[in-house]
């Protein structure tokens, strides 16, 4: 079913992300599949997930929005509890963890989308993560 999965990434639009040692930039492609159609905020690729992280969206929209709910919550909870922003190579595992969940148990299937996350940290700076429905974690830390 992964195969599936990485399918309705490939009919997706592009999102690219770029990592340098001042910075990262997220671009996304909206593919429009009819003229008549108006964009709206639910066809969204971007999204913020906390203060210092961001996400760029490939695949099935209805799997990325319950995604970055539970990562913003993760988020969130970890704040409360730590009076700090969450490492991101931490909430990026996490949710990896939760997709990866998804791949092994009967009754489930795998999220059929892919992430690139954005974000900067105290530990490592600038940080950029891309996660497929695998829940394979590559990560981008800056160069030395």
């Amino acid at each position: 079913q992964v195969e599936y999965a990485m399918e309705a990434i490939g009919n997706a639009g592009s999102a690219i992300g770029i990592l340098a040692k001042d910075g990262v930039v997220l671009v996304g492609e909206k593919k429009v599949t009819s003229k008549l159609l108006q964009t709206s905020k639910s066809t969204e690729k971007m999204y913020k997930i906390d203060d210092h992280l961001a996400c760029a969206v490939a695949g099935i929209m209805s799997d990325a929005n319950i995604l970055i709910n539970t990562a913003r919550v993760q988020a969130q909870r970890y704040a409360f509890s730590y009076q700090e922003p969450m490492p991101v190579e931490q909430l990026v595992q996490s949710l990896c963890d939760t997709k990866q969940g998804y791949t092994q148990f009967g009754g489930l299937r795998p999220f059929g989308v892919s992430f690139l996350f954005a974000g900067w940290d105290k530990n490592y700076g600038f940080q950029l993560y891309m996660s497929d429905p695998s829940a394979i974690m590559v990560d981008g830390k800056p160069p030395p």
